[in-house]
């Protein structure tokens, strides 16, 4: 029962969710998306073989701003890059950073944090030793990308996570 009470803001979300599709907050609509959501998320927790448990608010808030930031310059730097283009300007390339997160909430957090950010994708990990293949667009220096994902969003993600 512990459980159903941890899905509660999931079932909120999902029922705010169910609203703005519906285009009217009427009891009805609230009372039907609420249902359907939390029908939902029973059927969900079967399904669901590793919950997370992550800890520390204030850390996931300070997390949320610093992607948010990153993102935001890395859309800058990357449409600059686009449209002052020029072939000799940027070399592309690999970057492979071990990693310390052994969580696979926390793993599946980097990577959408290394994906949504314009100019570089999460493009493997290897299960034996957890390193990272990192492809970036502007690859100048492979010591500013290290200390990009190890300090940056790995430590406060063990934070939360682990």
């Amino acid at each position: 029962m512990i459980s159903l009470f941890f899905w509660l803001p999931m079932t909120i979300f999902l029922t705010l969710i169910w609203l703005l599709l519906a285009n009217a907050i009427t009891l009805g609509q609230f009372l039907l998306g609420g249902f359907f959501s939390f029908i939902f998320v029973i059927l969900s927790l079967r399904i669901r073989p590793d919950l997370a448990y992550p800890r520390r608010i204030s850390v996931m808030i300070k997390l949320a701003f610093r992607v948010i930031i990153d993102i935001i310059k890395s859309n800058w730097n990357v449409g600059l890059l686009i449209l002052q283009w020029r072939r000799k300007d940027f070399t592309s390339g690999y970057v492979y950073i071990p990693l310390e997160i052994r969580d696979p909430h926390a793993l599946a957090f980097l990577a959408c944090i290394i994906t949504y950010t314009p100019g570089t994708v999460w493009s493997g990990l290897t299960e034996k030793d957890f390193i990272l293949r990192l492809h970036v667009l502007d690859l100048r220096d492979e010591s500013e990308w290290f200390d990009t994902i190890k300090n940056r969003y790995e430590k406060l993600l063990l934070e939360i996570f682990e």
